[in-house]
Protein backbone atom coordinates (compact mmCIF):
# COMPACT_ATOMS: atom_id res chain seq x y z
CA UNK A 1 0.00 0.00 0.00
CA UNK A 2 0.98 3.35 -1.06
CA UNK A 3 2.02 5.59 1.95
CA UNK A 4 0.25 8.32 0.54
CA UNK A 5 -2.62 6.31 0.26
CA UNK A 6 -2.46 4.90 4.02
CA UNK A 7 -2.94 8.25 5.68
CA UNK A 8 -5.38 9.37 3.32
CA UNK A 9 -7.11 6.49 4.11
CA UNK A 10 -8.97 8.33 7.47
CA UNK A 11 -10.27 11.13 4.94
CA UNK A 12 -12.58 8.96 2.75
CA UNK A 13 -15.03 11.54 2.46
CA UNK A 14 -15.26 14.16 -0.02
CA UNK A 15 -12.54 16.90 -0.33
CA UNK A 16 -14.20 20.02 -0.80
CA UNK A 17 -16.61 18.56 -2.65
CA UNK A 18 -14.24 16.38 -4.73
CA UNK A 19 -15.09 12.91 -5.54
CA UNK A 20 -12.37 10.45 -4.22
CA UNK A 21 -11.67 9.05 -7.53
CA UNK A 22 -11.32 12.38 -9.09
CA UNK A 23 -8.87 13.38 -5.85
CA UNK A 24 -5.15 13.44 -6.69
CA UNK A 25 -3.30 15.40 -3.68
CA UNK A 26 0.37 17.02 -4.82
CA UNK A 27 2.64 15.45 -2.18
CA UNK A 28 6.22 16.22 -2.91
CA UNK A 29 7.97 12.40 -2.89
CA UNK A 30 10.54 12.10 -0.03
CA UNK A 31 13.54 9.89 0.15
CA UNK A 32 14.19 8.53 3.61
CA UNK A 33 17.68 7.04 4.30
CA UNK A 34 17.88 4.69 7.49
CA UNK A 35 21.46 4.21 9.33
CA UNK A 36 23.22 1.76 7.18
CA UNK A 37 23.72 -1.70 8.57
CA UNK A 38 26.84 -2.93 8.85
CA UNK A 39 27.52 -6.63 7.62
CA UNK A 40 31.10 -8.67 8.75
CA UNK A 41 32.22 -11.91 6.67
CA UNK A 42 34.38 -13.63 8.71
CA UNK A 43 37.64 -15.48 6.91
CA UNK A 44 39.57 -17.26 8.90
CA UNK A 45 43.64 -18.11 7.68
CA UNK A 46 46.15 -20.73 9.10
CA UNK A 47 48.53 -18.90 11.14
CA UNK A 48 51.11 -21.33 12.52
CA UNK A 49 52.13 -20.86 16.36
CA UNK A 50 55.33 -22.09 17.93
CA UNK A 51 54.14 -23.55 21.29
CA UNK A 52 57.02 -25.12 23.54
CA UNK A 53 56.54 -27.13 26.21
CA UNK A 54 58.95 -27.89 28.42
CA UNK A 55 59.28 -30.91 30.18
CA UNK A 56 61.12 -31.76 33.59
CA UNK A 57 61.87 -34.91 34.52
CA UNK A 58 62.70 -35.44 38.30
CA UNK A 59 63.98 -38.83 39.36
CA UNK A 60 62.68 -39.82 42.70
CA UNK A 61 64.68 -42.03 44.94
CA UNK A 62 63.45 -44.02 47.50
CA UNK A 63 64.58 -46.33 50.16
CA UNK A 64 62.27 -49.59 50.55
CA UNK A 65 63.78 -52.14 53.47
CA UNK A 66 64.08 -55.54 51.42
CA UNK A 67 64.86 -58.63 53.55
CA UNK A 68 67.76 -61.17 52.89
CA UNK A 69 67.83 -63.82 54.99
CA UNK A 70 71.28 -64.58 56.43
CA UNK A 71 71.87 -68.17 58.45
CA UNK A 72 74.79 -68.92 60.83
CA UNK A 73 75.63 -72.50 61.85
CA UNK A 74 76.84 -74.04 64.75
CA UNK A 75 78.09 -77.60 65.15
CA UNK A 76 77.93 -78.94 68.69
CA UNK A 77 78.98 -82.71 69.64
CA UNK A 78 76.64 -84.24 72.21
CA UNK A 79 77.39 -87.34 73.91
CA UNK A 80 74.42 -89.18 74.36
CA UNK A 81 74.02 -92.77 76.53
CA UNK A 82 72.39 -95.45 76.42
CA UNK A 83 70.01 -94.77 79.83
CA UNK A 84 66.38 -93.65 79.03
CA UNK A 85 66.19 -90.65 80.97
CA UNK A 86 62.46 -89.70 80.04
CA UNK A 87 61.00 -90.23 83.74
CA UNK A 88 63.55 -88.09 85.15
CA UNK A 89 62.53 -85.53 82.92
CA UNK A 90 58.52 -86.02 83.09
CA UNK A 91 58.91 -86.00 87.06
CA UNK A 92 60.64 -82.61 87.33
CA UNK A 93 58.18 -80.87 84.62
CA UNK A 94 55.70 -81.68 87.15
CA UNK A 95 57.36 -80.20 90.27
CA UNK A 96 58.28 -76.96 88.07
CA UNK A 97 54.33 -76.88 87.33
CA UNK A 98 53.22 -77.20 91.40
CA UNK A 99 54.75 -74.43 92.57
Amino acid sequence: MNRNNYYNMNNMNNVGGVNEAEFCPNCPTQTIYDPPITQYEDYYHPQLVNVVQNIETIKQHHCCPVYKQHYTYTEKNVMVSSVKRVKLAKTSAKKRSKK
